[in-house]
Parts: structure tokens; sequence; C-alpha cells
């Protein structure tokens, strides 16, 4: 079946968004049909090998819905890209950096369109059982009067995920700053998220910066319930190590609430 029809081209490929040729021509259209509507301009082409219909111009939210709906595994916005579209960051930070999360690899396309941000890509296989994930309801669509749903993280999805990365991309400064302004998680959320989490450096350091802040919504996690690992585990090197969680953790941050 050949897509050329303008309401073809719009369940296919909507309006903000782009598609791969080797996507279109997948679900019936011929190289032939999408060469003809580039000519006529029914179609145009914001990179090499990637189309989008004309009279809306492709913005990052556009890329991330298409990312979901083209590639083989759930592509969203995640950790500190969540966070701070939800007014949760606690530093200003670049607007132009992008935290996208997905079980699987980026696209060789990704960096090749001119959307004005840049990209940071994280594998989740470690941190997450995705169907787990999958069943929580944690990533959600966001919508905008001209862009269908693109996908992100809940604040307490994103915050788990950004501890994936202390100390290395964030520090524990960072991490224990934007836990001060998550006064208002769902227990019952975190209480899914932390069983579906597979990671044990990223549940104890989770617990660590909790105990620092104790909201009324960590009364009710028992970290007894969750799989937190055996040993101790280096998070900082030639840090102090925390006796409650047996994780090693900076000199200023030992033995501090």
């Amino acid at each position: 079946m050949s897509l050329s029809s303008p309401s073809e081209w719009a369940a296919s490929l909507p309006m903000g968004q782009v598609a791969t040729r080797q996507w279109l021509q997948a679900r019936g259209a011929s190289r032939h049909a999408l060469d003809n509507a580039l000519k006529s301009g029914r179609l145009i082409a914001p990179a090499r090998g990637l189309l989008a219909r004309p009279g809306l111009s492709v913005t990052w939210e556009g890329v991330v819905a298409s990312l979901d709906r083209m590639m083989p595994d759930p592509v969203y916005v995640g950790g500190l890209s969540a966070l701070e579209r939800s007014g949760l960051g606690h530093y200003v930070t670049m607007a132009s950096r992008v935290h996208l999360y997905s079980p699987g690899p980026a696209p060789a396309w990704l960096a090749r369109l001119p959307v004005g941000v840049d990209w940071v890509w994280h594998v989740t296989t470690r941190l997450w059982d995705q169907q787990a994930l999958q069943d929580s309801g944690s990533v959600r669509e966001q919508r905008t009067p001209t862009l269908e749903g693109w996908p992100m993280a809940s604040p307490e999805q994103a915050f788990l995920e950004v501890l994936a990365d202390v100390p290395e991309s964030v520090s524990f400064e960072h991490a224990d700053n934007l836990m001060r302004g998550l006064s208002a998680l769902s227990p019952r959320r975190l209480d899914t998220l932390l069983h579906a989490c597979r990671h044990v450096r990223v549940k104890r350091l989770f617990f660590f910066f909790a105990d620092r802040h104790p909201y009324p919504w960590r009364k009710r996690l028992d970290p007894a319930d969750y799989d937190l690992g055996s040993g101790k585990r280096s998070v900082v090197r030639g840090g102090r190590l925390d006796r409650t969680y047996l994780i090693t953790v900076p000199e200023a941050f030992h033995g501090q609430e």
C-alpha cells in the first residue's frame, strides 16, 4: 500500500514530528511516493534521511515524540531534564541539554537534527526492570496545543535516575539540593519504583539522601522492604563509610543531617 494521500501522511507522520525514510517505507510508503512528496512540498527533509510535514517547525519535544513512536523500545525525557521541567531543578542549567532514557541505544540520526539541543542518552537496562517500570505508569504523556504527547518521567522516577549519575556527572551536593525540593513526592509511587529499580547503589543513595531530609513520605518507606544488596559499596573514592547504608560518602556528608 502506498501512503500517498494527505490523510495517510497525517496518520503516519503527525505535524511537528519526524520519521525516517526506512520507517515510512516499512509502513507502505514507496520510495517513489516519498520522492514525489518531497518534490511537491507535501514533505520536507529537516536532515539527511529524515522527513517531516511542512507548516510546523520540529522542536525537541517533537523529536522525543517521534523517537517514542519509531523506536522499538520506549524513549522518554527523564533525570535532570524531567525534574527541571517539573519545576524541581535546583540549579539554573542549560535549557539546551535534554536527558533521554531508553533500554536501547540512541539512533545515529538523532544528532543530525537541527533543533537547538544537546541530547544526553542514558541506557536504562541496569537501572530499571522495564516491565515493572511500564506497569508503574510513572512515565506520562505531556501535551501542547500543537503537538501530540511526548513522554516524561515523574519526579519520583527522575530523581532515582539522577542518582545513577552520582558522583560521575552529578555531585553529592547537587543531589542533596535536589532532594531539598522533593517534599511532595508520592510514597506509593516511590514504593513501586524502588521495587522496579535494579540498581542497588541508587536505592542506597536514595535512602541516604531521604534520611537527611525527613519528609512525611519518608516515614512510609522501610528500606528493609527493598533489595539493597549486601556488603559495602564504594560511591566516592576515598570517602567515609556510612554505616547505615554501607556506602562511601564525601567527608562533608559523613554523620550530617
